[in-house]
């Protein structure tokens, strides 16, 4: 992979997702079925500033779907669990400008 910004798609938020970094400091991207995993780590440290200390990836095969007589198939896509050095805390969506962070304010 050239670029970083080509090899993380999306952040991944599920229960499951929010479960595993909240015991184990793991975070899930949706990432280019391309990457490597050295690929991968280098984009997330690079992109959110964190030590990445083991990725796991997965590739799920597209479902076949049909609306009415018409049939198609979905894309393959690559998912990667990356673990993040212990203490490290990974906010994929962040805050906005001008926004207190959610542990200030006192609601």
């Amino acid at each position: 992979m050239h670029d970083i910004y080509d090899v993380i798609k999306r952040p991944i938020v599920t229960e499951k997702g929010s479960a595993l970094k909240a015991e184990a400091g793991k975070v899930v991207f949706a990432v280019d079925r391309g990457a490597k995993k050295p690929d991968i780590k280098n984009a997330v440290e690079k992109l959110f500033d964190v030590t990445v200390t083991d990725v796991h990836t997965m590739v799920f095969r597209g479902k076949h779907k049909r609306v009415g007589k018409f049939a198609g198939r979905r894309a393959n896509w690559k998912k990667a669990i990356v673990t993040l050095k212990e203490g490290t805390d990974l906010d994929v969506f962040g805050t906005m400008p001008g926004e207190a962070p959610p542990e200030a304010t006192g609601g």
